[in-house]
């Protein structure tokens, strides 16, 4: 029985067989490549030298070793597709040209199409590599409670209505509802928030994310297979099986262009004997001709220098194309989709700012915080103590008692004074609210966390929290704009905290506590009304959006799902990248354009040329190999990097 691909991921074994198998063919593909490539420079140095039956055999080793993949693969193609493709197409040409004497221009074909199908390969391998490190995200174990007893099951052993045990510091193993307990949770996995989430009796949890401080127990609600983190991995596989619009028409021509080709080649190789009285050796003669100066290698030398040069300007710039056809789209962008968590923001909290009541003194403010924070690992109090480090002159501070209410704040004995710290539900909410001149209200408008100091049960003073945005963020939008580009966030965080966000980088569009298949829902809306659609983010919850939008854009210190889920990569994690690979795709458009009208301009005038029989065959090799050198010159101006 032949597994499907969810389950084949599911087998440890299998999946790492496939894995190592399909890095081998990438790696012989590759080396058999590059074999040819050295068989052919010896061939080549032997026959300038005069010594060309000697040569041959080099010549012939190089079309066997380099040529065997693509030869197979187009044979295997027509026959299973019952149509002819450009792999044939260049095999022909190769034999055409070593049939009439010119081994070294079939060799060069065959070595042009073994380094592009060695790419090839790699690319076709990613999508199973990009689930499999999906996957490893997902925790395979349980803690199961049945009749007051513990013990660890394997997550597909759940059932809708088991009670599990998730102690602190732990992923959670699958959907489900709190039933006991108090915690925070780093959901950023699901839905890229960067705050923990509060969570108690009768909330919701999800499979993959992380607990907080807390022990909970949970009622599981669906089943493995179904979970959302499941659903991420589904998204992302059914996005990457969609062939875009341009690989459709790419397909198209292919087909046409070989037949077309193939059946001149047919009709040259008879018709001109009986209609034009040419001789047979003249007839087969200018038939060979047209195959090899009809062959497509200045249209292959018409991208692929061009997508090298272009690649090598941006990986300079900080910038990693994961191959032509993203940079080719990119330059299409009509909308610039951005998640606000670690893109837009930094994605971690930051203080900003620090109020305190005249009625207490600032330095025994600080370091009462500062100690009392100190004891705790929540994101929010290192962010606190991080900012207060450097306020306190080391004064010692007697610590008595310390009580943490998770989910709430904590309170602890200072030198004779009590002091709580925390949410305002904590601290006593009506007091919260009118604490200097009701200001919480203002600083929450603006998307920012608030923590209030109590002493002596009075509110001393309170801290707001933020994650900051980008500095070099608004610029970037800004360019954006500018060029006539839509900009759009779209994030898990609260609606509040979405348009604070979206109000101070003047974003066009915002949409908040969005789920990953909310995410992918708001693109495809996007994409029918607008056209092409890049999104730019940094977590696994991005990474269906990333392979739903026509471009995905990852940040450099992004999650390794987003990473390998992205077509483009932003290194250093500098949002200005942006705007330079924008301007670097349409670049490399116009030289592609360019360089596929002359070469197909020149073809056309070879073919012309020999079959009015003013074309022999050295100078249609000197136009053929010709005009090739010269798309390949008009491709390498995009290494000059700004």
């Amino acid at each position: 029985m032949q597994l499907n691909s969810a389950e084949q991921l599911a087998n440890p074994i299998h999946e790492h067989k496939s894995r190592l198998n399909n890095r081998w063919v990438e790696h012989i593909e590759l080396i058999n490549a590059i074999i040819a490539g050295i068989l052919i420079a010896i061939g080549w140095v032997i026959d300038a030298n005069g010594n060309n039956g000697l040569a041959i055999p080099f010549f012939i080793l190089a079309f066997i070793i380099g040529g065997y993949a693509k030869a197979k693969e187009g044979i295997e193609e027509t026959i299973a597709e019952k149509t002819l493709n450009v792999e044939l197409l260049m095999v022909f040409a190769a034999i055409g040209s070593a049939i009439i004497g010119y081994w070294t221009e079939g060799a060069v074909l065959i070595f042009i199409f073994a380094l592009s199908g060695a790419l090839e390969t790699y690319t076709m391998n990613k999508s199973q590599r990009e689930i499999s490190s999906l996957m490893s995200m997902q925790p395979e174990e349980a803690l199961l409670i049945e009749n007051g007893h513990e013990r660890r099951v394997h997550v597909s052993a759940l059932h809708v209505g088991d009670m599990i045990l998730v102690k602190p510091g732990e992923r959670i193993p699958t959907d489900g509802i709190i039933m006991s307990g108090k915690t925070n949770i780093d959901q950023s996995a699901i839905t890229g928030e960067s705050m923990p989430v509060e969570k108690a009796m009768h909330d919701e949890v999800y499979a993959g994310t992380v607990n907080g401080n807390g022990s909970i127990t949970v009622t599981v609600s669906k089943k493995s297979t179904e979970t959302m983190f499941q659903k991420i991995i589904d998204l992302v596989q059914s996005a990457q099986s969609e062939k875009s619009p341009s690989q459709q028409f790419i397909e198209k021509f292919e087909g046409t262009y070989v037949k077309g080709v193939l059946a001149l080649v047919a009709i040259m190789m008879v018709l001109p004997h009986f209609v034009l009285g040419w001789s047979w050796h003249e007839t087969i003669y200018r038939a060979l001709v047209l195959m090899v100066v009809a062959s497509p290698c200045a249209l292959v030398a018409s991208i692929m220098p061009a997508t090298l040069s272009a690649i090598s300007n941006g990986a300079k710039n900080g910038l990693l194309f994961k191959g032509g056809v993203h940079l080719e789209q990119l330059s299409k962008t009509k909308v610039v989709v951005f998640d606000k968590t670690g893109t837009l923001t930094k994605g971690e909290p930051t203080v900003t700012d620090i109020i305190i009541s005249e009625a207490v003194d600032k330095q025994e403010f600080n370091e009462a915080v500062l100690t009392i924070e100190n004891q705790s690992n929540h994101p929010l109090a290192k962010a606190i103590v991080a900012k207060l480090q450097d306020n306190t002159n080391g004064q010692k501070v007697n610590l008595a008692s310390v009580d943490e209410k998770s989910g709430y704040g904590v309170s602890a004995e200072l030198n004779g004074k009590q002091w709580k710290i925390g949410k305002a539900d904590f601290v006593g909410r009506e007091d919260a609210n009118h604490y200097h001149d009701g200001i919480s209200e203002k600083l929450s408008s603006e998307g920012k966390t608030i923590v209030y100091v109590v002493c002596d049960d009075e509110i001393v003073g309170l801290l707001a929290l933020k994650d900051v945005v980008r500095e070099e963020a608004k610029r970037a939008i800004q360019t954006l704009k500018e060029n006539g580009i839509k900009t759009v966030m779209l994030t898990g965080d609260s609606r509040d905290t979405a348009e604070a966000i979206a109000k101070e980088l003047q974003l066009d569009e915002f949409k908040g506590e969005c789920l990953p298949s909310d995410k992918v829902t708001e693109l495809k809306i996007l994409q029918e009304k607008y056209g092409t659609v890049t999104m730019i983010g940094d977590g696994i919850n991005d990474a269906p959006a990333l392979a739903t939008s026509d471009v995905g854009i990852a940040m450099g210190e992004g999650t390794d799902v987003a990473l390998e889920t992205a077509d483009i990569v932003l290194m250093k994690n500098e949002l200005s990248k942006l705007t330079k690979a924008v301007s670097l795709s349409k670049k490399m458009n116009r030289i592609v354009k360019q360089n596929i009208v002359f070469s197909m301009a020149v073809i056309a005038l070879l073919i012309c040329s020999n079959f009015i029989q003013v074309l022999d065959l050295p100078l249609g090799v000197i136009g053929h190999e010709g005009s090739t050198i010269l798309v390949i010159l008009n491709g390498l101006r995009l290494l000059r990097g700004e």
